[in-house]
């Protein structure tokens, strides 16, 4: 029997080759690219990019459409009576709903008002995001395959229901790189609203790298006195002990790559460089004592306590200023089974004012019109209520056939809308969009094409939007 080993070493490829090569660590980025660690293809992008970074505002737990942002008018005719079994069509339910006798239909209890040039439909819970409304294009009819949270965001995400795939933030890490050397090509930050407090948690697994290497995974910033855990010195150690200590390890961690050939061993040692570098930037990132006042005051109450949604979009301003290539912020507390209006309410006032002082702040610095913003969660709500509905209470269960999302910025055009659902906000009635093709677009905005921007593994050439997708032509400049 043959020492396996041995049979890894007898298979030099080109990437295990060059990393056999002893090299100090000032070398490492070089060697990075070279062995095609630092970047997936030196041809992308594919074409000129319209975007050049993406902030994606992820709204987890699900906001509702039909509070926010597809007025149905005609719903209140129908207050109480149960859902028609034609609009229905025979729709899985979750088990929170299953066991209903009826499914009451409950109309949103909030005005909605048409602005700007474009005459969108928003909610009252929206009077910010209302006045850049002709900044916004709106997709009414996204759908999804999934009805629970946790698979709804990994398939939103990853383009796969079941964990282990990359996330789209590693994706581009991988395809496009970073353009900052001192600060990593991906970020993430988790805030919780004042909705539902006890929200569906986030896990770290969502910005994974998956299969890909691990140094293409998201760094998640926190809100306490060391933005990224373990990033600063232990006590006793300073930054020259730190550099010596590092270059020491590195020599090691290159001597055990060219012995296994492994590059994820390659991928530990750029971390480790990456640490030591985002050990000077990252202080001066999440500084927000240069700011002016009229920063706090735009961003809303919010803006000053660390880690709440308004202040994580002041960041993920500072990082698109600063070459970070995607951006994503989580903000938990949209999971309005009961208790709707009231929730949703708290909700939308955490994010209203910052959302739109992000859109107004990149658009006065410049930076619109190549950074892509995107607004919207992992699927929609019912518009029958979930337990007793009152003249002022409601509750709405998740709804995969249709829900809301809106870009604005690199690539999309302003101030149009794409899609139409029916009388009940429940099933499509123009232009399905699915995830894959949600995802296809982002990519196309970034120059790449989403059927190239592949990785080999185990045989099968893996991409983000898997087997499907399509570019939504009608929503690109």
């Amino acid at each position: 029997m043959t020492n396996p080993i041995d049979d890894c070493r007898a298979q030099i490829t080109r990437r295990a080759f060059i990393s056999r090569c002893t090299l100090g660590t000032a070398a490492l980025s070089a060697l990075l690219k070279e062995s095609g660690l630092a970047q997936a293809d030196a041809a992308m992008p594919h074409f000129a990019p319209k975007a050049k970074r993406v902030i994606y505002l992820f709204q987890s737990g699900a906001p509702s459409q039909l509070d926010l942002f597809d007025p149905k008018p005609g719903l209140e005719k129908f207050r109480g009576q149960n859902l028609p079994d034609s609009i229905r069509q025979g729709q899985r339910l979750t088990g929170m709903t299953a066991f209903q006798t009826n499914f009451p239909t409950a109309p949103s209890l909030f005005k909605f008002a048409r602005h700007g040039q474009s005459g969108a439909a928003l909610s009252e819970l929206l009077p910010h995001t209302a006045r850049i409304a002709d900044d916004l294009c709106f997709i009414k009819s996204m759908h999804t395959e999934q009805i629970n949270h946790d698979p709804a965001i990994t398939f939103s995400l990853t383009g796969f229901q079941l964990a282990g795939r990359p996330s789209m933030g590693s994706w581009l890490a991988y395809g496009l790189g970073s353009e900052n050397k001192d600060l990593p090509a991906f970020v993430v930050m988790v805030s919780l609203g004042t909705g539902n407090t006890s929200d569906q948690p986030l896990y770290d697994r969502l910005w994974g790298s998956g299969l890909l290497p691990s140094r293409y995974q998201g760094v998640k910033f926190q809100s306490g006195a060391d933005p990224v855990l373990y990033l600063s010195n232990p006590a006793g150690i300073d930054s020259e002990v730190r550099r010596r200590f590092l270059d020491d390890l590195a020599r090691l961690n290159q001597k055990n790559a060219a012995s296994v050939g492994d590059p994820e061993v390659l991928s530990r040692v750029a971390q480790y460089e990456m640490a030591y570098r985002m050990q000077s930037s990252v202080p001066e990132l999440t500084d927000l004592s240069a700011e002016p006042e009229k920063t706090f005051e735009r961003y809303g109450p919010d803006a000053r306590r660390p880690g709440t949604y308004a202040a994580n979009c002041i960041l993920a301003r500072r990082l698109a200023e600063r070459g970070v290539r995607f951006i994503q912020l989580f903000h938990r507390g949209w999971d309005q089974h009961n208790n709707c209006p009231k929730q949703i309410r708290n909700q939308a006032h955490d994010t209203d004012q910052p959302t739109a002082a992000l859109i107004q702040d990149l658009k006065e610095r410049g930076m619109l019109d190549d950074t892509l913003v995107i607004w919207g969660g992992e699927f929609g709500r019912t518009v029958y209520s979930q337990g007793t509905l009152t003249a002022d209470n409601y509750g709405r269960d998740h709804h995969p056939r249709c829900f809301t999302i809106w870009l604005a910025g690199g690539g999309v055009k302003p101030g149009t809308a794409v899609g139409e659902t029916d009388d009940f906000s429940y099933n499509i009635t123009r232009d399905p969009i699915s995830v894959f093709d949600l995802n296809a677009t982002i990519l196309h905005c970034l120059g790449i094409d989403h059927t190239r921007l592949t990785y080999k593994y185990q045989g099968r050439h893996f991409r983000l939007t898997d087997v499907h997708g399509s570019v939504i032509k009608q929503i690109l400049v």
